[in-house]
This record gives structure tokens, C-alpha cells and sequence, in this order.
């Protein structure tokens, strides 16, 4: 199950893993927050699958204003928030529900002007929100360390110094303020992209976007304003998309949460509480199956992790204890022996 399609103005958006979200959750009633709205695939979804009312939260204003084409026939039982779903719990308390999605929404991707995807020419934006820094800005004013980190710790790009002593010698030049500039130049620095391989310019696209919108900080905010959000019972869903973001989730869950409890079908007794905030409801992570992938080359990468929430009290967690990437300025202080070695 794919999900409904939602058109934002270019291709559809089908949100991913919504079959196995949804039956991972059931049953799905209640109020939820969905954190990361987007074009409202996961809403709908869970709408359409019982939700008595959902507040939809992005920080992206284009997200909201899109709403208006699929929002309406469900009146007051869908509330728009814009906002970083870092604050959820700000916006709503005592929910049944949490589902996040923490991909780039296709609306971003497919619109050259947003300056997302490597591969449309448009501005070298890659805001979410649409205010302050750009990407642009942070090619052009930050020192060749600093890219080098931004490049090696948010994306993993193993060539990350010879990419940033590119991108500093290519901008003495002229100001890099489009996207194809941007991988003209990565293009150069890496060798030629082979059948089945992922385009050069993606893990430093991926950096640079994660940079701008302080995406790691704010995924480990967000997995501790849903605790704080969600009632004894609730359920949190989180949908990643890369390595780093699914080794914090299931970090967060494993520090925070307790293996599902097996109840012994022959006895009256109410199983035991667990003694963490949540009880972990899939094992591992669920990927997509094959119909899926089909229908939905995106999701290939996509990785869902489950848990419900106990009454223990919510508990604050370190960035560090679920292994949140370090950014630059937290790193200023520290030795060059202590730093991870790049090529």
C-alpha cells in the first residue's frame, strides 16, 4: 500500500511507508500530530484511517499554503501549524499519535526555484522555511574547514577537503549561487557517476541542506517534544531516509524505550509496565516491499521504526547519547588529533 497520491503542482507526492505506518499504529484514532506536513500524504492517511483530528506542522510556509487544495472537505478536523516540529509539544498535549517524515518533500524537490534537487538549475536556496541563511550563503562565507566538516559529518562525503578547496578556489572566482554551479564543481572533484550508482552531487547536497536547516538538531528536539506530547498509549512513527537519521531514532528508542512486552494469551493478569518511557513496537526497521519500490522508486531508502508510550515520565537525553552528528561550532574547541580523519 503506497498511500493516496497528493499533487502539489508538479509530480505527485506518495507518502512512503504509509501501509506499514498505519498498520504499525493501529488502531488509528484520536488526535495526531504530523510533524512534518508536507503535502499532506500521512495526514490524509491517517484521516482516512480513523484520526479524529490531526495538527499538521511544518515549518515551510508553501506547505501550508498548498493544504488549501486537499484540506478542506475534512473541516476542523485537520489544524495547520507553522512551525519546526522540534516545538510540537507547544502545539498540541495528550496526543494518541506522532507520525514524522523526515525526507524532503517532493513539493521542494520538484520546484527548481527551492533549490533542493541537483538536478534542476535554480537558486541555491535549500531553506525549509524559506527564512534566513541559504545555502548560497554558506558556500560563500564559510572557510574551507568548515565546509570540509559540514561535508565529511552531515553527509559523509569522503572526498570532503578536495570538495571544499574547490568550492573556495571556484568562488574566488565568481559567487556560486546556483545549484548547477554547485555540481559543475562536484562533478570535477568526483569521479564519473556508474549505472546504479547515486549522482555525485547527492551527499553533499544532502550536507549543505542539512546545514541550512539545522535538520539533526531538530529531529533530536523533535523525538523529545513527542514524548512530551504523547499520552500513555500514544504512538510515535518515524520515517527516515538516510544512515545517520535511523542510527538517532533507533538510539532514542533503545535509550528510552523497552522491548515489546509478550502477553501470555492464557492469563487474566494486565502485562507489566515497562520502566522506560516507550515500548518499542518494530523490532528492526521496516522497509518498503517490492510493489512499493515499484510504484515509488524515493522510497528505497526509507526506514520506519515504531514505539508506544508508557506512563513513565518523559526524560530529557543528551545529543551526544544518540549518536547526533557534532556541528562545526561545537567542534572549535577541539584537537586536531580528536577529529575524524577525511581524504
Amino acid at each position: 500500500m503506497s498511500g493516496p497520491a497528493v499533487h502539489t503542482g508538479g509530480a505527485p507526492h506518495v507518502p512512503v511507508l504509509l501501509g506499514p505506518l498505519l498498520e504499525a499504529v493501529a488502531p488509528v484514532d484520536g488526535v495526531w500530530i504530523d510533524g512534518t506536513l508536507g503535502a499532506g500524504g500521512y495526514t490524509r492517511g491517517l484521516l482516512e484511517a480513523g484520526a479524529a483530528r490531526v495538527i499538521g506542522i511544518d515549518r515551510d510556509p508553501l506547505a501550508l499554503e498548498l493544504a488549501a487544495n486537499w484540506a478542506t472537505p475534512y473541516g476542523d478536523r485537520v489544524a495547520l501549524v507553522q512551525a519546526n516540529f522540534a516545538e510540537m509539544d507547544a502545539h498540541g498535549a495528550e496526543v494518541d499519535g506522532v507520525v514524522l517524515d523526515l525526507g524532503v518533500s517532493s513539493m521542494q524537490l520538484d520546484r527548481a526555484e527551492r533549490g533542493f534537487s541537483f538536478m534542476r538549475d535554480g537558486p541555491l536556496d535549500m531553506r525549509m522555511g524559506q527564512a534566513g541563511r541559504t545555502a548560497a550563503d554558506l558556500v560563500a562565507e564559510a572557510s574551507e574547514t568548515e565546509l570540509a566538516d559540514i561535508l565529511y559529518i552531515y553527509g559523509e562525503e569522503r572526498a570532503s577537503r578536495r570538495i571544499a578547496k574547490a568550492i573556495v578556489k571556484a568562488r574566488e572566482v565568481a559567487p556560486i549561487t546556483t545549484t548547477l554551479q554547485l555540481v559543475d564543481i562536484l562533478e570535477r572533484c568526483l569521479p564519473r557517476q556508474k549505472p546504479g550508482q547515486s549522482h555525485p552531487a547527492t551527499r553533499s547536497f544532502q550536507a549543505l541542506r542539512i546545514a541550512v536547516n539545522g535538520e539533526y538538531d531538530a529531529l533530536w528536539q523533535g523525538l523529545m517534544a513527542a514524548e512530551r506530547a504523547l499520552k500513555p498509549g500514544g504512538r510515535l512513527a518515524v520515517v527516515t531516509f538516510h544512515s545517520v537519521e535511523d542510527r538517532m531514532v533507533k538510539r532514542f528508542f533503545q535509550a528510552h524505550g523497552a522491548p515489546k512486552v509478550k502477553v501470555n494469551r492464557y492469563s487474566d493478569a494486565p502485562p507489566p509496565e515497562p520502566d522506560a518511557p516507550f515500548e518499542i513496537l518494530t523490532r528492526k526497521a521496516v522497509g518498503p516491499d517490492k510493489d512499493e519500490l515499484a510504484a515509488n522508486p524515493r522510497a528505497r531508502s526509507a526506514k520506519l521504526r515504531v514505539a508506544r508510550r508508557t506512563s513513565q515520565p518523559a526524560q530529557a537525553i543528551a545529543a551526544d547519547a544518540i549518536a547526533m552528528p557534532d556541528v562545526p561550532d561545537r567542534r572549535a574547541s577541539q584537537s586536531k588529533s580528536s577529529r575524524p580523519r577525511r581524504r
